[in-house]
């Protein structure tokens, strides 16, 4: 970390330094703001350290491993061995420690005071770190969330989270996964290409339940062709382990038995005896409530990240932290809702989704006011290189700009940047349709996509 506070005042005083408060910080001493930001474990949080950047570095080993098994099929002459999980875990660790140490150089050279240690908030400007009272004019609360389990799921043994996962020095033969949303498909994809025999138990009817259908559709029969084993539609009931295993019980009575089970039911915040509710915030089963423009409605506390109702994504906590410093600063910054934030999971194949899905349109403008366009990754050559299937899905208010854009496909998460700028700009088809795609690119498909939806297909 940088430097341990001196100073006890501050312009801002920010609690917590995960992504959604280091942000804040960064971008309130450019806008002139004296800074303390208080830590109790590593700068960067979750998702540097147990979150975003150690599962996708899993991902790619995931990959690699992938690619040499059908090396053949591209006139490769190379062999699938093993996987050395000591290595494995070498190389991703060796990522975080290079991006942690960006980080706390970045936090240094920028003047931010870094405060170590367990934070309190005490009053409407005061948290206590340690036994200090530190003072803010304003104050932002941004600590963050934990892996989740379920009323009477007692996580030990053989029943572990995504942070013991992480951390895993040797490979089950077979695991069951519990949740199939974002955290136990990219999961359940690392762990198949390693080898295991993998099974989702998913409550609600499908995989990726927030998903547009026909993505879900892609990602199950996909999952299937990967041999994936998936159940869907019937709630957890209890697990037993032993020296062997695990085995999980459903609501139905059915059984399942693997090496272990992963429990990836979601994140909760981490609000806990912290001094929220004392000092008069709103809460609701532990996150913080605020207004649209983040603030709790005490004094001048507001609030980002996981602990805000919403989604629990990296690149949401960056923006509400860039968000509220310049809401402090009065430059009345731009709200972006939830619905037009991008997201992506990065199982194999890739999902990447930004605005309304075709059901949330068709709900909030009517069946007659939504028109709907998918392209096949079939066509797309680079695609087809790539060795992938998949679409594209347009979800566009007839005769109005386009309000959701839907992809699935291996690496197709790069393509998110264009399609959130589309939604988030309120383009429509015929904006896009005249833009120029570079050839051979999956960027294309977006294009060939827009130029369909706007009644001229070029190669369909």
């Amino acid at each position: 970390m940088a430097d341990t506070a001196t100073a006890q005042e501050f312009d801002i005083l920010v609690l917590g330094g995960g992504s959604g408060g280091y942000a804040a910080a960064l971008r309130a001493v450019q806008l002139g703001f004296t800074v303390g930001l208080v830590e109790k474990a590593k700068l960067g949080g979750t998702c540097l350290h147990n979150g975003c950047i150690p599962t996708k570095a899993l991902l790619h080993s995931a990959e690699v491993a992938d690619s040499a098994r059908s090396a053949e099929k591209y006139g490769i002459k190379a062999t699938f061995e093993s996987i050395d999980m000591t290595a494995v875990n070498a190389y991703k660790d060796g990522i975080i420690a290079g991006k942690y140490k960006g980080l706390q150089g970045l936090i240094k050279a920028k003047g931010i005071t870094v405060i170590e240690g367990s934070g309190r908030l005490t009053g409407q400007n005061t948290i206590e770190v340690n036994g200090t009272t530190y003072t803010g004019k304003n104050i932002v609360l941004a600590t963050g969330s934990y892996s989740r389990s379920l009323p009477g799921l007692e996580i030990g043994g053989k029943v572990i989270t995504s942070d013991h996962a992480l951390t895993m020095d040797t490979i089950p033969s077979s695991a069951i996964v519990l949740g199939g949303g974002v955290i136990g498909c990219e999961f359940a994809s690392v762990w198949k290409s390693f080898g295991v025999d993998v099974t989702i138990i998913e409550g609600l009817p499908s995989l990726v339940p927030n998903e547009d259908a026909s993505i879900v559709k892609n990602l199950e029969r996909a999952f299937k062709k990967r041999g994936i084993k998936f159940n869907t539609g019937t709630f957890f009931e209890k697990v037993e382990q032993d020296d062997n295993g695990v085995k999980v019980t459903l609501a139905d009575g059915k059984t399942f038995e693997a090496d272990l089970l992963l429990v990836a039911v979601g994140r909760g915040p981490v609000t806990a005896d912290l001094g929220y509710e004392e000092a008069g915030l709103t809460l609701d089963r532990g996150f913080v409530i605020t207004n649209e423009r983040l603030h709790t409605g005490v004094g001048n506390i507001y609030a980002v990240g996981d602990i805000v109702p919403g989604l629990q994504l990296a690149h949401r906590g960056y923006q509400q932290g860039i968000f509220v410093a310049e809401e402090i600063a009065g430059l009345k910054p731009v709200i972006v809702e939830d619905v037009n934030i991008p997201k992506v999971t990065y199982c194999e194949p890739e999902i990447a989704s930004v605005g309304l899905t075709e059901k949330a349109a068709r709900d909030k403008l009517g069946d007659d006011r939504v028109e709907t366009q998918e392209y096949n990754l079939a066509g797309n050559g680079k695609s087809s290189i790539l060795g992938t299937g998949g679409i594209v899905k347009l979800v566009r208010e007839k005769d109005g700009p386009v309000v959701g854009v839907h992809m699935i496909g291996t690496r197709m998460g790069e393509q998110i940047g264009e399609a959130q700028l589309i939604v988030n700009w309120e383009a429509y088809p015929e904006d896009v349709a005249q833009l120029v795609h570079a050839h051979p690119t999956q960027n294309e498909s977006l294009g060939e996509a827009h130029l369909a939806l706007a009644g001229k297909p070029l190669h369909g």
